[in-house]
């Protein structure tokens, strides 16, 4: 076997996890041959993640759980999200880097590709994953989308629609953003 990063670029054991996916649905004890790979990679991407020096994301595990992780975004100078704060939960399958993690925010995020229960919807954690994204990858990825939205597609028909206007969209959002804050200190 190579390192950690040959392998899951290997087409063999690519062709292996999906017959393995085939041959055991979700549900069924079907990937747990991957769990310390998975285990593995997240190690990895923990420790890439803390030394990239990415500004306004970051995400550690939850406790001890290595498939249970919280990340933290700031929004984007130049955004309507400018120093705004969300936190997210990442949680990773255990056919993990194969199967993309469930990505939600759990503070809550009035935006057009995120509905009102933290569900993001972004092609990369749903038809368009890839083995080759990483955790970085994905908060990079959810901190631009805070700042350009795809209005074509949203989960919050209201959002998307302020959005068209943002002057009004930026003074809704601070409002709301304020309120929940406020309504989740102790």
């Amino acid at each position: 076997m190579g390192t950690q990063s040959e392998d899951f670029r290997d087409p063999l054991l690519l062709e292996r996890v999906n017959t393995r996916r085939r041959e055991h649905p979700p549900g069924a004890h079907g990937l747990g041959f991957l769990l310390p790979r998975s285990r593995s990679r997240l190690q990895q991407e923990l420790m890439t993640l803390m030394m990239s020096g990415d500004k306004g994301i970051s995400a550690f595990p939850e406790s001890d759980n290595l498939f249970k992780w919280v990340g933290t975004i700031h929004g984007a100078a130049g955004t309507v999200y400018e120093d705004l704060r969300y936190k997210l939960s990442l949680e990773f399958p255990s056919g993990y880097p194969y199967n993309a993690p469930t990505v939600k925010f759990l503070t809550p995020c009035y935006h057009p590709n995120v509905d009102t229960q933290g569900n993001i919807c972004l092609d990369i954690l749903k038809d368009k994953w890839s083995a080759l994204y990483d955790v970085r990858t994905i908060l990079l990825s959810i901190q631009s989308l805070l700042g350009e939205p795809n209005i074509d597609s949203p989960l919050n028909t209201h959002a998307a629609e302020l959005w068209k206007n943002p002057t009004a969209f930026k003074k809704y959002l601070q409002e709301t953003y304020s309120k929940q804050v406020s309504s989740q200190e102790p």
